[in-house]
């Protein structure tokens, strides 16, 4: 006899964590016990799997999370799923179906999950196990013929779910922050996630610390756009007692035997929230030995434009607390922002310069026009021979490293078709 539904989750590295939380979700809802849940780790054995799961189960769903970066695969390999499993419900998620959802319809999905997915994912299974009207499911987009919006949902509380899957054994960092005060418009975070920051409560973090030293999981990192903004109401405004009783009760349930990373990857800090008195605490309770800074440019008329909220000036004091504090200060650079001159090149250029005879590495980027922002229809980073010479200079040297060179490939591919 044939299984109810199985659901089937291509789980490439760029996409784990998003991938951890929506497992997480669903282990977390009782009405979705019954549901099989296939991850396949390589996109070459999808085929293979859904092959066998089409002739076990009633209802067989593929849903796939992804960037604006991975539309292109994503897009061939629908088509190719579609051709050859043409009675698969295919879901889709994640920053760029966020961002447009009607391109994501048209790459041949059937049904988008529009923001956080949480609620939306159980909810949506739920419907589809029990045949329910998906007009009824919020946060969703799907075609009837042309693409119709549920309406959206209201911000999740993290606290209601776990950051990862114990059943499914995908454990990775805790997500302790969702959304950003900032208005950088390059950035997806804050229109996906908005403006006002949400904080997974002390006990619960902790609570998962605890199960994972069960498991002998003694690494713990955290997601988090800031991670000094932590516990503030506003994002903007520090919280050193809320950062200490964090970082402290995190200490206390790992041990010393445990390590703790804070502000390094995969989460970073900016640069203005970078000081003598938050440095000491990663020292003091931290095993990381670098800060990740958002820096963006070195150009103070490219910050204000992108309206970044801090200056170039904040971003030399940032490297000096990191290096006084004995930390290493990985500073990320965007190259190629909307609206940069030569003379901001040059600028940008000095103060990766500054901060490399400093002790500072540079973590090097281009920038990609990403759907939902206000620089979605810019044109896609370009590097001027004098930067690239630098760059390259720099990282032949070790002084820098970063993926620039493929996301300047790849940018020119990114669909503009998205106004929200």
């Amino acid at each position: 006899m044939k299984g109810q539904t199985a659901l089937v989750f291509p789980c490439p590295k760029p996409n784990r964590y998003s991938i951890n939380a929506l497992l997480g979700a669903i282990e977390a809802d009782p009405a979705l016990r019954d549901i099989e849940v296939f991850l396949v780790e390589e996109v070459e054995a999808l085929h293979s799997c859904i092959g066998e799961i089409v002739g076990r189960y009633r209802k067989a769903i593929v849903g796939i999370s992804f960037f604006s970066t991975q539309v292109r695969d994503v897009g061939g390999l629908i088509s190719e799923l579609r051709t050859s499993y043409p009675g698969v419900l295919y879901i889709a998620g994640g920053p760029h179906p966020s961002a447009d959802p009607a391109d994501t319809l048209g790459l041949g999905f059937d049904i988008v999950v529009k923001g956080e997915g949480e609620e939306t994912l159980p909810a949506l299974l739920r419907a589809i196990e029990r045949g329910g009207d998906l007009a009824r499911i919020k946060g969703i987009v799907y075609s009837d013929p042309e693409p119709v919006f549920t309406g959206p949902r209201p911000p999740v509380d993290l606290n209601r779910y776990p950051p990862f899957s114990f059943r499914h054994r995908r454990v990775g960092p805790i997500e302790i922050t969702r959304g950003c005060p900032n208005h950088c418009l390059f950035c997806q975070t804050p229109r996906l996630f908005g403006h006002r920051p949400r904080h997974r409560g002390i006990h619960q973090i902790v609570e998962y610390v605890r199960l994972m030293r069960e498991r002998n999981l003694r690494d713990i990192r955290f997601i988090t756009p800031d991670a000094f903004s932590y516990g503030s109401p506003d994002g903007r405004t520090l919280t050193l007692s809320a950062i200490e009783a964090l970082l402290g009760s995190v200490r206390e349930v790992i041990g010393r035997e445990g390590r703790i990373f804070f502000g390094s990857f995969p989460s970073e800090v900016r640069p203005e929230h970078v000081n003598s008195e938050t440095v000491a605490l990663v020292v003091r309770y931290a095993d990381n030995d670098n800060l990740v800074i958002g820096a963006q440019s070195g150009s103070q008329r490219i910050l204000e434009r992108c309206r970044r909220g801090h200056g170039v000036e904040d971003i030399y004091q940032a490297v000096e607390h990191t290096l006084s504090a004995g930390l290493k200060p990985y500073v990320d650079f965007i190259f190629g922002l909307p609206g940069e001159e030569e003379e901001d090149i040059r600028e940008t250029i000095r103060v990766m310069e500054d901060l490399v005879e400093m002790g500072a590495r540079i973590h090097t980027h281009t920038f990609m026009p990403l759907p939902g922002t206000p620089f979605a229809h810019e044109s896609p980073g370009r590097i001027s021979q004098a930067l690239e010479d630098v760059i390259n200079r720099l990282t032949a040297s070790g002084k820098a490293f970063g993926s620039w060179r493929h996301q300047y490939e790849i940018a020119s591919r990114i669909p503009k078709t998205c106004t929200s």
